[in-house]
């Protein structure tokens, strides 16, 4: 029987980033219905760059099997979704006059604490996300998308590596041919 060259693939429920970017996409959500003018295109694009990086997520996963490639980029691109997302809440904050946290502040501290906590998800950062105070909620919501950036920064260097040392879907299909040659000539 030849090597199978489609490795197991999918299973993004269980990256952390997808896990993070499902409570970034929850927040979002819920922060524009609060704090933002429902006619305001900032809305839009704001849910949809927070659904662009929860997605991207997932359909790198699932591409992973058949192209490292089409993984790189979807992983980058959420990255870049999440990116322009981040962007917003700083200028929400920004026209505002609202501070954003410094990384020694007691609730970014406490944020980091909430993000180590196994299996943390939207009801571990309720109170932040859905604060009265427009602070304390964009202010959450922006350690959340910097910490998820970070996870999609740490998953593109091992795709990285993984490529460099496994190859692509063309290399492995080369490679399960060529030991099913092998072994039907000793068949021989």
């Amino acid at each position: 029987m030849a090597e199978h060259f489609i490795p197991s693939h999918g299973g993004y429920e269980n990256l952390l980033s997808f896990q993070k970017a499902r409570i970034v996409y929850d927040g979002t959500v819920r922060f524009c219905q609060r704090f933002l003018k429902k006619r305001d295109r900032t809305v839009d694009q704001m849910i949809q760059a927070a659904r662009s990086g929860k997605q991207n997520i997932l359909e790198a996963s699932r591409a992973s099997g058949t192209s490292k490639e089409t993984e790189i980029k979807l992983t980058n691109v959420a990255q870049a979704s999440l990116e322009e997302l981040l962007k917003d809440y700083r200028d929400f904050l920004r026209l505002r006059g609202i501070a954003e946290w410094p990384k020694d502040h007691s609730y970014t501290r406490r944020l980091r604490q909430l993000n180590r906590a196994p299996d943390a998800n939207y009801e571990t950062f309720r109170k932040g996300i859905e604060h009265l105070d427009p602070a304390i909620a964009g202010n959450v919501m922006i350690g959340l998308i910097k910490l998820t950036n970070y996870l999609l920064d740490q998953q593109l260097h091992y795709l990285e590596k993984a490529f460099v040392k496994e190859g692509g879907l063309r290399e492995r299909m080369t490679r399960a041919r060529l030991v099913e040659r092998a072994k039907t000539r000793r068949d021989y």
